[in-house]
């Protein structure tokens, strides 16, 4: 569904156009917003002060509607929910707004005597109309938190949220419109047809969330335009723990990281490394962590999500098949549920460790050491976060200086997200660009190199015919 005139506040198109109506009035959308880019609209900061209003309203206001939208979607606990999606898309435009008048201010840098007189600056200005493509699992984060970015920067952006979440994909076509100027957001339902013509269109950055495939097929589409991108991909993020290290405390940490959202998270453990000394231990306090968070059945807590669609179930499941399941390996598709498993004596070439699991199972694998820990990280692809977990600094903070990955966290998982001032963004296979906070703000932003020369004065020696005299003059300036 395309949601426009951006005058239209007050109630809801009666009829949804057709898919084909839809795709035929993409370009036409996209050169509408063309025009209010060019017009100047979105540059002011107070313009875009106001949209970041109207986006943190839209979060306190509707949150009802979004919370039953995304229990209907991936019967994501309230709390859950709240916390990684609606609270997080409106404390990121308070901060944002907050300080867009300092990022927005030209940097003066400066200038070598070659350039004198003169005045040199670094101006920040917004990029143009820009598509931001989000996924399922966080499809409400995924989608805002990138336009909080976009329209801190200045620009008009077209947003395309997931089908596959459908309830969360209507609220916001629905109401988002009346929170911002719709001459300058745009929202698009659809499925592949319409993202595939979508990326046929000119756009001035895209930025994309979701699986490496497509993330492929989004950089195809963009180098016809030669259109700059953000790919926040995924990977197999692992967990490293030493020997010496809060058991108790690991286990919780572990096991709440994976199991929030039943592991539809892109930066949720993927699969733990232990050393071999503590693995039964650790297996065993984890395997006690998921009793006390979920009960002894699980599918009766009311803490734990459900599976996005019965496709993704019988993937996931399929990767269970073979395995030495230790606690869980029960599911019910009609209800979408996979209980918290975790698998143990896993072969490092087994399908569970090819490919981001996305789902609520883990693999723990026995190490000699750390460094043959360290090893089997760096032997395969780069991942969107690392977790190390010991009790010596030096032991921890030589996991992460050894391996590579997008983010990392030393005796936690995944909260380094909730750190504005942190970029958030993959690395190699799990993605490029980054953003959140100002690096959001710079992600769709373009650094303008600015010197502003005086003419009263205007030296001779510069120009040709360059005489011998006038060359020692260079050389002794340059």
């Amino acid at each position: 569904m395309i949601v426009y005139p951006w005058r239209m506040l007050q109630s809801a198109p009666s009829a949804s156009p057709t898919p084909e109506d839809t795709i035929a009035a993409i370009p036409k959308t996209i050169e509408r917003l063309r025009e209010s880019f060019e017009s100047g609209r979105t540059r002011p900061l107070d313009w875009r002060k106001r949209q970041l209003d109207g986006i943190a309203r839209f979060c306190v206001e509707k949150e009802a509607e979004l919370l039953a939208a995304l229990k209907k979607d991936l019967r994501k606990p309230s709390i859950e929910a709240w916390a990684a999606e609606i609270n997080f898309v409106r404390h990121d435009a308070e901060y944002t707004k907050k300080r867009l008048r300092k990022w927005t201010a030209p940097q003066r840098v400066r200038t070598p005597l070659v350039a004198q007189p003169g005045k040199s600056e670094v101006t920040k200005q917004p990029l143009g109309v820009v598509l931001i493509i989000a996924p399922w699992n966080y499809p409400f984060q995924l989608l805002l938190a990138p336009l909080v970015a976009a329209i801190g920067a200045g620009n008009c952006a077209v947003l395309k949220p997931s089908e596959i979440s459908p309830n969360v994909s209507r609220v916001v076509a629905t109401w988002l419109p009346r929170y911002v100027d719709q001459g300058c957001v745009q929202v698009i339902e659809g499925a592949v047809k319409e993202t595939t013509a979508l990326l046929e269109e000119r756009f001035d950055h895209i930025f994309y969330t979701g699986n490496g495939t497509v993330g492929r097929i989004v950089m195809q589409a963009a180098a016809k335009h030669l259109t700059p991108v953000t790919l926040e991909l995924g990977g197999k993020s692992p967990v490293v723990v030493d020997q010496h290290v809060d058991l108790d405390v690991a286990a919780k940490r572990i096991v709440y990281g994976k199991f929030f959202n039943a592991g539809q998270t892109c930066v949720a453990p993927d699969y733990v490394l232990v050393h071999e000394a503590v693995h039964d231990a650790l297996i065993n306090k984890m395997a006690a962590a998921i009793r006390e968070f979920y009960g002894e059945d699980p599918q009766k807590s009311p803490d734990l999500a459900r599976i996005i669609n019965a496709r993704h179930h019988a993937r996931v499941m399929k990767l269970i098949e073979g395995q030495s399941v230790v606690v869980g390996g029960k599911s019910d598709v009609g209800d979408l549920y996979i209980a918290p498993t975790i698998l143990k004596d896993v072969a490092p070439d087994a399908p569970v460790m090819q490919d981001e699991i996305f789902g609520p199972v883990l693999p723990v694998l026995a190490m000699p050491s750390v460094d043959r820990a360290i090893r089997f990280v760096n032997e395969r692809e780069k991942p969107l976060a690392l977790y190390a977990f010991s009790s010596n600094s030096a032991t921890a903070q030589r996991i992460v200086a050894r391996t590579s990955s997008g983010g990392a966290a030393i005796n936690h998982v995944w909260l380094h997200l909730a750190v504005p001032e942190l970029p958030f963004g993959g690395v190699g296979e799990s993605g490029m660009g980054a953003y959140h906070g100002r690096h959001g703000f710079d992600c769709f932003t373009h650094q303008r190199a600015v010197l502003t020369k005086p003419t009263a004065l205007d030296p001779s020696f510069v120009y040709p015919p360059y005489t011998a005299t006038k060359q020692a003059i260079i050389k002794k300036v340059l």
